[in-house]
């Protein structure tokens, strides 16, 4: 058991038999009465992110979390399929839980999938992505200098808005937080 004073960002705990993370943390002292802590939780179950506030005397049970590389093989109606590169074990997620994240994902990538006592709660991708451009409409020259977005659909089958000089196959990088246009990729 741990105190609730102890659930800094990135700690996972179980509460009321479900699994969280903290996302971020907050001490409250409120004149004569006792502390509190806020925190804002993401439920490893659903994906749902949840605000909830303990008595700073309170205690949770702690859970250790494992993380895999897997790669990512494709998905269907309700589920996402994965395998480990070196034993080659097949996972399979719903889709309900990584409905966010499979969007910025292509297959054959690698992504960390995160393991309680062998059952698959959530993956982490990075802040950024990179990906390619397999349709939009073409820019108008002379427009490349204003504001001005153009709907595109990436690889993976996500639409996003990107400014007009963007064309079919170039590469752009998207925040995976918003999912919105962040620049072109860098050429290597």
């Amino acid at each position: 058991m741990i105190d609730a004073t102890e659930l800094k960002s990135g700690k996972t705990f179980l509460f009321q038999n479900v699994p969280y993370v903290v996302v971020k943390y907050f001490h409250q002292k409120i004149g004569r009465g006792g502390a509190n802590v806020k925190l804002s939780l993401r439920n490893l179950k659903n994906g749902n992110l949840e605000e909830k506030t303990f008595n700073s005397n309170a205690k949770v049970e702690e859970i250790s979390v494992v993380k895999k590389q897997l790669q990512y093989l494709y998905s269907d109606s309700e589920r996402a399929f994965f395998s480990d590169p070196v034993t080659f074990d097949q996972t399979e997620i719903y889709l309900s839980k990584i409905a966010k994240e499979i969007e910025f994902i292509k297959e054959g990538e690698t992504v960390s999938v995160l393991f309680w006592e062998e059952i698959p709660l959530s993956i982490e991708i990075p802040p950024k992505v990179t990906m390619k451009v397999k349709s939009t409409s073409p820019g108008v020259k002379g427009n490349s200098a204003a504001n001005i977005y153009k709907q595109a659909v990436l690889e993976s089958g996500m639409k996003v808005k990107v400014p007009l000089f963007i064309g079919v196959g170039e590469e752009i990088r998207i925040d995976t937080r918003t999912g919105e246009y962040v620049e072109r990729a860098k050429k290597s």
